[in-house]
């Protein structure tokens, strides 16, 4: 999952990448439909995005349940996770990655395992912090593992506490329980009670041609370190759910490659132009000509390790430009004053058909038809 410093940031505003002179005006934008969000969060030097996206998503739909608004805490399954990861790297004797990167069905699993809290009972900044750095963190707990990995067996029976204590050092210790509203709560009962949470209300789609549709499989990018499976959608139908989820109300969890090219976060766009030399037109024009997307597009960019699981995040509406393009509305995780749209990007169909590796919508958004093709109930 992609990182981005403020040093990186700086660079990229100083080289004109993520300029936003020349951009089209929120004005030129219509609105078709554009379900309640949370604010926009920042995930600092972190690759968590897959986590920022899907709490996101959790927090969206306690506002779309007519719950009252919640800021949950992305550490607190963030911490679990890594606990997750630690295990699995000794267990498979360092033969996998260890690192920041994850995906959307891991909250979904964690957040059912280990339950949910808020932002202000643990928020993962210690030490003054305001910001999130994962690195020098996830840098101390490799090396212990590895250094693990080279003792003679059997290893220490507390392996585990010493990772626990590296993360309580960087993110400190979550509270086993607390007050919310004058109740006394812990994780899991917050997560029943008050966030209405259940794994079940949740699918995994994606759309690739070298497996069975509408049968599930292992999607095989880095990130999917837990072994995830997503039900297979042809191209078509892929699309249309996305847009089926956010007409009805919904928002999605959207894993996707925005380092392609015609991904402009300072323009606040990703698109996928019919020719390169459109993207360089001054003023930068939206509604440019784009390339029609088929299903082996899609499989190849895969194949040739172009379309990677690079970044997630939350596709919350749909939007019109001003010559009528459609476009899905994206909250990004990048903080408010990423892009000229307030943190939010404006992404063309044929930019989500051609580089979408996964998405995870609520189970509601599914027709009958795809619920039988699926096997679901």
């Amino acid at each position: 999952m992609k990182k981005i410093s403020q040093g990186l940031l700086m660079l990229l505003l100083s080289t004109g990448a993520v300029a936003q002179e020349g951009h089209q005006s929120i004005q030129d934008f219509t609105i078709i439909k554009n379900n309640a969000a949370t604010s926009v969060k920042d995930q600092g030097e972190t690759g968590t995005c897959w986590c920022f996206s899907s709490t996101s998503v959790v927090e969206s739909e306690c506002l779309r349940k007519g719950l009252p608004a919640l800021d949950l805490s992305e550490m607190y399954i963030v911490r679990n996770i890594y606990m997750e990861k630690a295990k699995n790297y000794i267990h498979r004797q360092g033969f996998t990655r260890f690192d920041e990167g994850g995906l959307s069905h891991d909250f979904i699993r964690a957040a059912a395992i280990y339950g949910l809290m808020p932002e202000n009972v643990y928020s993962g900044l210690t030490n003054g912090r305001t910001t999130h750095n994962h690195g020098p963190m996830v840098e101390a707990m490799k090396n212990y593992l590895d250094s693990l990995l080279k003792v003679k067996r059997p290893l220490p029976d507390n392996w585990t506490a010493r990772v626990s204590s590296i993360l309580d050092q960087y993110l400190g210790a979550p509270p086993a329980s607390f007050t919310y509203n004058g109740k006394n709560y812990t994780p899991v009962t917050f997560a029943k009670e008050v966030v209405k949470f259940s794994p079940d209300d949740y699918v995994n789609l994606t759309s690739f041609t070298d497996h069975p549709y509408y049968a599930p499989f292992i999607v095989q990018v880095p990130d999917n370190y837990s072994n995830g499976a997503y039900y297979n959608l042809p191209l078509e139908e892929f699309v249309n759910v996305a847009k089926a989820a956010v007409n009805k109300g919904y928002t999605i969890s959207w894993d996707t490659d925005m380092s392609n090219r015609g991904w402009l976060t300072g323009k606040g766009y990703g698109l996928y132009p019919a020719e390169d030399s459109l993207l360089k037109k001054v003023p930068f024009n939206p509604d440019l000509s784009e390339k029609v997307v088929t299903p082996e597009d899609r499989q190849r960019l895969y194949e040739e390790l172009v379309t990677e699981d690079d970044h997630l995040m939350q596709i919350t509406g749909l939007g019109k430009s001003a010559g009528g393009k459609e476009f899905f509305i994206v909250k990004n995780s990048w903080g408010p004053k990423a892009g000229p749209f307030e943190g939010y990007m404006h992404v063309s169909v044929p930019y989500f058909a051609l580089n979408t590796i996964t998405i995870v919508v609520p189970k509601a958004v599914l027709d009958k038809a795809t619920l039988s093709k699926l096997a679901l109930k």
